[in-house]
């Protein structure tokens, strides 16, 4: 776990992707995702404790330490952010851990991105989908707020042909539980070999990407400004 110490933000362009087009695409996909029932959420100012909760993806396993999107969102926000990410961590695994990282911080804000491993090892979508769903309510009965990051489901044909796409439990449990959901980031940064470490982690400049992409989301909440 660590804990990151916001710092005046930077905005890093990315090699080889105009800015514009970057934020646009960002930018639709915030808007597809605003098209669900709107949640009443209160805003989060500079200086607040928010929990970043996952996996190796939430860690910043295939980029040098910082380079994480935790830490860039840090940067974005003035959040004091706590990467409670572990590499290999499951959802079902995390119910197990959440509670006391919840008791320890008190976050106003909880971002969820784990499910990946839960999938690799075949877990059945309905079972993963529990366990998330029991960590959003745990998040909540602490009085934090929760944001979901969808994570792409494990489709050979999606990996073969260099396109995932978001498993749909995430979209299925943003509804349900009436909490927002970061659509398609993660899975646009695993389609672009250039934002790459490997087939399952981002690289520094995909990690790049993927805060950029959180930090729209939460702007188009009205989290910060």
């Amino acid at each position: 776990m660590r804990f990151l110490t916001p710092v005046p933000s930077t905005t890093v362009p990315i090699a080889g992707v105009p800015r514009r087009a970057l934020l646009a695409g960002l930018l639709a996909g915030v808007w597809l995702a605003g098209c669900r029932k709107a949640v009443k959420l209160s805003a989060i100012p500079a200086g607040q404790t928010v929990l970043a909760f996952g996996d190796s993806v939430t860690y910043g396993t295939g980029a040098a330490r910082g380079e994480d999107w935790p830490s860039l969102l840090a940067q974005k926000t003035g959040w004091k952010i706590v990467n409670a990410g572990i590499p290999g961590d499951t959802a079902a695994n995390g119910k197990g851990r959440i509670q006391a990282l919840l008791d320890e911080h008190r976050p106003a804000l909880v971002i969820l991105e784990i499910g990946g491993n839960d999938f690799l090892r075949r877990v059945a979508a309905t079972a993963v989908k529990e366990d998330i769903r029991q960590l959003i309510k745990t998040s909540l009965q602490a009085g934090a707020q929760v944001v979901l990051v969808a994570v792409p489901e494990l489709s050979l044909m999606g990996l073969v042909a260099g396109k995932p796409s978001d498993s749909p439990i995430y979209a299925e449990l943003a509804d349900e539980e009436k909490v927002p959901l970061v659509p398609d980031v993660f899975s646009e940064t695993l389609s672009r070999p250039d934002l790459c470490a490997d087939r399952i982690h981002p690289n520094a400049r995909g990690y790049q990407y993927m805060a950029t992409g959180i930090h729209a989301r939460l702007q188009a909440l009205g989290w910060v400004p």
